[in-house]
C-alpha cells in the first residue's frame, strides 16, 4: 500500500488530456482550456497521474480518414462516433502536454493508440473491453478516491469519471478546472447532471 508522508493513503488527482491539441491553437482546441492550466499547477497531490490521447495517423476516429466531414457522425467498429478532426498524433506537437503544465507528473497513462476504436476515458476503449494500465496501477496502490480535472469535460472528462465509479472508485470531479467541447449548447450542464446521478461528487474550489 502507497501512503504520504504522513501515513495516509495518498491523495490523488487525475489530469485529463491537458495536451497541445486541445489548447487555444490546437487541431481540436476545447473553449476556454487554457483557463484551467494555472489552477491546476497550483493542486498539492501526492500522486498525479496526466492521461494523454496518444493516436497512430489515420485513426479511424478521424474525419480524414473516413473521407467524413469534421464533426459529422459516423460509426467505428459498430460503435457510434465523432468525426474528429486529426489530433493528438503520435509523434506531433499537438500530443505533446501544455509546456504551462508544471505540476509535477508521477505517471503517464496513453489512450487511443488503437486505430480501430476511439478512447474518451483514461480507464478503458469506447468499446469497454481494453483497459488501459490505469485502473490496475491504482488498485496495486490501494488507491480507492480520485479527483480528476482536465479537458474536456463532456467528453473525455465524463467517461474518465463514469468509469471510475463503475469500477468502485470514490470519484470528485474539480469543476472549476475543467471545461466543455460544448458541441451542443448545454452539453456541459447536462454532463454535470449525469455525473452526479451516477455518484460522482462535484466540488468547487471557489
Amino acid at each position: 500500500m502507497w501512503h504520504n508522508k504522513r501515513g495516509e493513503i495518498m491523495k490523488t488527482l487525475i489530469i485529463v488530456d491537458v495536451q497541445n491539441d486541445f489548447l487555444e491553437g490546437g487541431a481540436l482546441a476545447v473553449p476556454g482550456g487554457n483557463e484551467i492550466i494555472e489552477g491546476i499547477n497550483k493542486l498539492d497531490y501526492d500522486l498525479v497521474i496526466a492521461t494523454q490521447d496518444f493516436h497512430p495517423e489515420g485513426h479511424g476516429s478521424f474525419a480524414s480518414t473516413n473521407k467524413a466531414d469534421v464533426f459529422s457522425l459516423g460509426k467505428l467498429n459498430g460503435l457510434d462516433q465523432v468525426m474528429w478532426p486529426d489530433h493528438c498524433v503520435e509523434g506531433s506537437h499537438g500530443v505533446g502536454f501544455s509546456k504551462d503544465l508544471k505540476i509535477n507528473i508521477d505517471r503517464v497513462v496513453k489512450k487511443g493508440r488503437n486505430k480501430n476504436v476511439d478512447s474518451y476515458s483514461g480507464f478503458l476503449d469506447n468499446d469497454g473491453k481494453t483497459f488501459t494500465e490505469l485502473n490496475q496501477y491504482l488498485k496495486e496502490r490501494n488507491i480507492t478516491e480520485i479527483d480528476v480535472v482536465g479537458l474536456a469535460l463532456d467528453y473525455c472528462v465524463k467517461f474518465t469519471c463514469l468509469d471510475g465509479v463503475k469500477l468502485g472508485f470514490k470519484v470528485n470531479l474539480l469543476k472549476d478546472l475543467t471545461r466543455a467541447v460544448n458541441m451542443n449548447e448545454g452539453d456541459d450542464l447536462n454532463t454535470i447532471k449525469e455525473l452526479k446521478e451516477a455518484g460522482v461528487t462535484i466540488l468547487e474550489l471557489k
